[in-house]
């Protein structure tokens, strides 16, 4: 399959599913992980309809954000506080804030620039090894960045282990819950302007569970990127 036919498939995938499970198709952002491609893939994926694209280093989220600044580009990696810079104003979304310091450098950085930054809370899931804010955490870090004027915090992102889906989808089941509960308790605590709207989760071999479950953005790079995905 070219990347033209791949990215076909999982659109056709995404309506469907948002079909079974009563949504608009119009509602779930596929976020194109080029992380591991060049210039002249991004450029074929442009072509094929993909313009949200995924990148977890900030020196080639600015790389490809110059060349190609009319597209939108996610920075999903982890954060290093002394390459924010490169980072802030160029992500018109980070998936992957998890500390109040980082917030608070990413507020800083924006205020420099006149812009808001919009950014997402990575949650954990539970495995050791990985980051993300611990789901008891979370309400504290939201009211504290609730207070930085240049940051603007638009819902949620996991990741799930690999392996089960049946896992997976427990773990997006649970950072749904998560999110409502966080809505209720912001708006019992006076916060009536943090809507968590954006849910990012599933990635290539799992997406599928994470549109029921109500994913606004699917992180997926192989399925779209690999020749020899095998779907």
């Amino acid at each position: 399959m070219t990347l033209e036919q791949r990215y076909a498939a999982i659109e056709k995938d995404v309506r469907a599913s948002c079909e079974a499970c009563g949504r608009d198709s119009r509602e779930v952002t596929i976020v194109g992980v080029s992380k591991t491609v060049d210039l002249d893939a991004v450029e074929e994926a442009i072509a094929a309809g993909v313009h949200d694209f995924g990148e977890n280093r900030p020196e080639e989220l600015a790389r490809k954000y110059e060349a190609f600044p009319g597209e939108r580009w996610h920075f999903i990696g982890n954060i290093q506080s002394r390459k924010l810079s490169s980072v802030v104003g160029r992500a018109c979304l980070i998936h992957s804030l998890y500390t109040l310091s980082h917030a608070e450098k990413i507020d800083r950085l924006a205020c420099g620039l006149g812009i808001v930054q919009d950014v997402l809370i990575e949650v954990n899931d539970g495995e050791e090894n990985k980051q993300g804010v611990q789901p008891d955490e979370l309400f504290e870090l939201l009211m504290e960045c609730n207070r930085l004027s240049n940051v603007r915090v638009c819902g949620l992102m996991t990741m799930a282990a690999r392996g089960s889906l049946a896992e997976a989808r427990a773990t997006f089941s649970d950072l749904r819950i998560l999110r409502d509960t966080m809505r209720d308790k912001l708006a019992r605590n006076g916060v009536d302007d943090m809507p968590l709207h954006e849910l990012s989760m599933g990635m290539s071999d799992d997406y599928l569970e994470a549109i029921p479950q109500g994913a606004t953005m699917v992180r997926v790079g192989r399925a779209i990127f690999s020749d020899d995905y095998a779907r």
